[in-house]
Formats: structure tokens, sequence, C-alpha cells
């Protein structure tokens, strides 16, 4: 899943793709570079950031997924909104990934409901704009798994299809344990998403302020991330994160990369 921001304040870009043209753009060169899925945000969620109204989403993100109709790739929406997820599914999108898991809008799981569309499910303490300061755990694997599988039972409860359902443990801010531990959360049954790619949490081990430095710190956590159970990983560097994943198929199927990958 190739990230694409159509924000001026994301934490991996500094807002690099905040146009219209520019993001339409790097969405194509994503999917020439091997992206399957691309997920497109007009709201940062970087820890800290102020939340963005619903018709400024729409203005951000309408114009990118109407513009990627011709792409052999699925296209998600980064929302936590019903309003704008509905406005990107109207343009063309395939699913929701919503970092509040249905918590923030009442509306979205009635809205996947009605128009059987696949959605993500995250953990996140709070809000992005107090993430950090909420993020205390005693027992970080359990607290994830639970939440997830409560907000799954939620879901099913409004009509979503369980087949229908990803999760996503939210890996960042005091949950870097959840990656070591990451084959638990395959238990749940359904698909994990992780997204671990250019965090702060690399910069830390690695001393890379700069998340563009962040590579092959990034390289390291999407191999054991596939390694360990992941379905779907998150990613800005998909050609060299592609490689990776191919790499590890290869070595798990005794020498041959899947060509769906």
């Amino acid at each position: 899943m190739g990230v694409v921001n159509v924000t001026p304040d994301s934490f991996s870009d500094g807002g690099a793709h905040y146009s219209a043209d520019s993001a339409i753009q790097h969405a194509r060169d994503m999917a020439e570079s091997g992206a399957s899925i691309i997920d497109i945000g007009g709201e940062s969620t970087r820890p800290g950031s102020d939340p963005v109204s619903a018709d400024e989403q729409i203005r951000r993100v309408v114009p990118v997924i109407g513009n990627l109709h011709d792409l052999p790739v699925i296209l998600s929406v980064d929302t936590t909104l019903s309003d704008v997820a509905t406005a990107a599914l109207d343009a063309g999108a395939h699913i929701i990934n919503d970092v509040s898991a249905g918590r923030d809008d009442p509306a979205m799981f009635a809205l996947c409901a009605r128009r059987r569309c696949p959605i993500i499910l995250m953990h996140m303490l709070g809000r992005p704009k107090t993430m950090q300061q909420a993020a205390v755990y005693q027992d970080v694997v359990g607290e994830v798994m639970g939440f997830l599988e409560q907000q799954l039972i939620t879901a099913g409860i409004h009509g979503i299809e369980m087949e229908k359902i990803l999760l996503d443990p939210g890996i960042g801010f005091g949950k870097t344990t959840l990656l070591r531990e990451l084959k638990h959360l395959t238990t749940l049954g359904r698909p994990i998403v992780v997204g671990t790619s250019r965090k702060r949490f690399i910069g830390e081990v690695l001393d890379r302020p700069d998340p563009a430095d962040r590579l092959m710190g990034t390289a390291a956590t999407i191999a054991w991330s596939i390694t360990n159970g992941a379905g779907i990983v998150r990613v800005h560097d998909v050609e060299a994160m592609s490689d990776v994943v191919k790499m590890i198929v290869a070595i798990s199927n005794g020498g041959e990369a899947e060509a769906t990958i």
C-alpha cells in the first residue's frame, strides 16, 4: 500500500504532494513501482496534528481519486469522517482506512455496511493531537488485541461483513513491542495492515532524525512484518519496499515470488 498525503504538513514528506497534480503523479509513480493499493489522505495523522474539516478533506482527495480510475490498483481513502468517505467512494475509492476504527463518526460503520466496502480499523489512543501524551499501556499487546476485537464485533453488529474488515495495530509511539508480537494479532482472523514506514521509532533506534533517511530501517520492519503475518504493508518508498516484500515471499516459497504481490 503506497501512501499519498495530500496535506501541507505530512511528517514523511513535508507536504511535497499537497497539490492535486503532484499527488496524482505520485500515485501513478507508485503504481508503476509495484503498489497494489494507493492510500490517499487529506488529513495528517502525525502526532500533534490538528483535525481537518470534511469539506477541506474532500477538496483535497476527491480530485486525486477521480483521476486515478485507469490505474490497475485498489484505491483507499484515509479518513475518519463518513462524509469524506462517501465522497471518495463516489469518486472511485474502494476501501476506507479509518485510523479511529469507526469511533470518530458514528455514521462510518453504517456507510460501510450500506456500500459493502472494505474498511481498515486501526488502534489509536486519543486523537493525533494528543496520542503521544496518551500512550501509556500496562499490556500493549493485550490491550490492542482487545480493542481491535471489540471494534471487529461492533462493525459486525452494524452489518459489515467480516471478510471486508482489516485490522491495523497502529505501530508507533509506545507500541513498538507489537512488532515483536505481531503473530499474536493474526489470531483475530482478519488481514493485518502494518504501517511502520519512516516512523519516529526507527529514527530513534538508528539516530536518523530526518524521515527521508529511514529507508533501511523501514525495510527491516517491513521484512519482519511480512515474515510475522502482515497481509498489507503501508509504505512511502514503494519501489524499494516492493523488492523487500518480493524477496520475503520468494524465500517463503522456496525461491519463487508470486506474481500477485
